[in-house]
């Protein structure tokens, strides 16, 4: 059986700016619904491709229809559209759904003419988006196929989330949280997966307008970020202060309610003003204004406060989740799952005995949960699976004559195949920075060492000469090592954890390497690591090992291969244009080692 997986809606984005102002310039231009658009194909339970749609259209978060995406996949497979057995879509907007909408607009508390202009807005969207109808209409305008109604499957975006997570985690029977910005009515759901069967404890479900991601993304924008993009700037940020006690967070006293049973409301959950309601409640919690909440202490003083909340939270929720169900692995999942700071102390503070947090946590994972869902209920057994590794690759040929275009500003050397670590490994013991371009694109918001940036992180300035010269982003930004698994537990204080290949967990460097890995360790002295085997990725595996036995550095930097607001590279070309827009010293792609003129 053959089923293609995606997420992304065409008008989406044209129907947000018009209807409620979101525009591609605006603060909140990532905040649509379907960003994060991409496609994933299982062919008889196997997964054999999955790309975002932003490393086609070079688009950052983008939520247009996945056409490049799905074109990818399926040639990958020598196949057509015909051949694809079930079409599965991350989001399922029922007639109930909107009839709940309808109501709950009707019933608002706002004038009679702002809830005819609200419910007006809503019908636009759904025609021209969310309904069945609508997408049925996208996928034929920009696929050329009449897609026939059977073969469309929507699924619940949770449930595509939970079956992403499934997927990766190699747990069987599991309990799950999934917290996520939003889904189709609510922002958290939790459970259990007991003999393949999956049951929602919808006790603890909460809706989208108490949504705990929702609050986190209006922190980062109250702090001149942009929310459901920037979340992570906020995390970092946290991490050179000390949380207040929490009876002294004014986040926990005066805007979050930890309720019975491990439910949590918001002060200002419905509130017409939406998202902007918080704003001046922030000022007056933080005594902001407009000179001062730009300041690095005072967005440290909030992002200290915005970080406790996430922890207290989302420990509130699996505390008692722990006491509904005996099942001690736990699959978490969702946009909130990207928060690895909280992810660690939830592994290290709370009886689950194993967290798994997939590559694909975030909506980028939905296109192939949705995929790996409809498997599922078609009783199609999954291969078993954790690469990451899912996107194009490009031979030898196609490097080669993408070098040729740029002749008159890069030079270039083939190395034999087995002299190409060797060469980088020599490049890398000084203060050298080399853009890594080997074998096929990993899938996700992580550079997972084939679409990375890597240095050497035992000088402690490099961490600087990256962000100014090359990434062009904040100073304040951490780097992230990779390390041999066999080597991780020297260097980190690993806790329950012995490995982590996706970059999902943060962990305490070892007092003695904080100096010999400085620009990989954050100012609290953590790291977000990432874990590396000769079977995971065997070239990166031996760079790791042949660096490590030249300097005695047990660890290299590893950040994404772009520069700030773009997406991480896919082919050669934006290789080679990110390499010359940049202070990077080498482009290693492929066995080809490239300089600038």
């Amino acid at each position: 059986m053959i089923i293609l997986g995606y997420n992304g809606f065409s008008q989406i984005a044209e129907l947000f700016g018009r209807l409620y102002g979101y525009t591609a310039d605006s603060v909140d231009r990532h905040s649509f619904l379907g960003h994060d658009a991409a496609a994933a194909l299982f062919v008889d339970g196997e997964l054999v491709a999955a790309v975002e749609e932003e490393r086609m259209n070079r688009q950052k978060k983008t939520t247009a229809f996945p056409a490049n995406a799905m074109r990818w996949c399926l040639e990958q497979a020598g196949i057509s559209y015909e051949d694809v057995d079930y079409y599965a879509f991350g989001w399922n907007f029922t007639a109930e759904f909107a009839d709940a909408a309808i109501t709950g607009l009707a019933s608002a508390p706002i004038p009679p003419e702002y809830k005819f202009q609200a419910i007006g807005s809503f019908g636009e969207l759904w025609n021209g988006a969310l309904g069945r109808t609508a997408l049925i209409e996208d996928f034929t305008r920009h696929t050329g196929y009449a897609l026939p109604d059977e073969k469309l499957i929507t699924v619940p975006h949770h449930r595509a989330h939970l079956a992403c997570g499934r997927t990766f985690s190699g747990l069987g029977d599991a309990a799950f949280l999934i917290n996520d910005g939003q889904a189709e009515a609510d922002s958290a759901i939790m459970g259990e997966v007991r003999d393949g069967k999956v049951e929602v404890f919808e006790r603890f479900t909460i809706d989208a307008k108490n949504s705990l991601a929702q609050l986190f993304a209006n922190i980062t924008r109250y702090l001149g970020f942009t929310p459901n993009n920037d979340e992570y700037k906020v995390m970092g940020l946290a991490g050179f202060g000390k949380a207040p006690d929490e009876q002294d967070n004014p986040l926990l006293t005066k805007v979050v309610t930890l309720e019975e049973g491990g439910r949590y409301s918001l002060a200002l959950a419905n509130d017409p003003r939406g998202p902007r309601a918080y704003d001046p409640l922030f000022d007056e919690l933080f005594d902001g204004n407009d000179d001062n909440r730009q300041e690095f202490d005072f967005r440290v003083r909030v992002a200290c406060a915005a970080q406790q909340v996430i922890e207290a939270v989302t420990a509130h929720q699996l505390r008692a989740l722990a006491e509904a169900t005996e099942l001690r692995d736990l699959i978490f999942e969702g946009g909130l799952a990207l928060n690895c700071v909280n992810n660690t102390k939830l592994l290290e503070e709370l009886p689950f005995t194993r967290v798994e947090v997939s590559f694909g946590a975030s909506d980028p994972g939905v296109s192939i949960g949705a995929a790996a869902h409809v498997a599922r209920e078609k009783s199609v057994a999954l291969a078993p699976t954790e690469s990451p590794y899912l996107g194009p690759e490009f031979g030898e040929d196609e490097i080669r004559a993408t070098l040729e275009e740029y002749t008159s500003s890069v030079t270039w050397e083939q190395l034999p195949s087995d002299e190409v670590v060797g060469k980088t490994a020599e490049l890398l013991t000084g203060k050298t920075v080399i853009g890594w371009f080997q074998g096929r694109t990993e899938y996700g918001p992580r550079a997972l060492g084939n679409r990375s940036i890597l240095a050497n992180p035992s000088y402690a300035d490099m961490k600087d000469v990256i962000n100014n010269r090359v990434k062009h982003r904040e100073p304040f930004r951490p780097f992230a090592p990779i390390v041999l698994e066999e080597n991780a537990a020297r260097v980190f204080e690993m806790g329950r954890k012995e490995r982590s290949p996706y970059m999902t967990f943060v962990f305490p460097v070892r007092p003695e390497y904080t100096e010999k890995i400085a620009a990989a360790t954050h100012v609290d002295a953590t790291s977000r690591i990432q874990t590396v085997t000769d079977d995971s990725n065997p070239r990166l595996a031996a760079l790791l090992r042949e660096f490590t036995s030249r300097t005695e550095v047990p660890c290299l930097v590893n950040t994404s291969f772009n520069v700030a607001g773009e997406p991480i590279v896919c082919s050669p070309k934006d290789a080679v244009e990110c390499f010359l827009g940049t202070d990077i010293d080498h482009l290693v792609i492929g066995d080809f080692l490239v300089s600038k003129r």
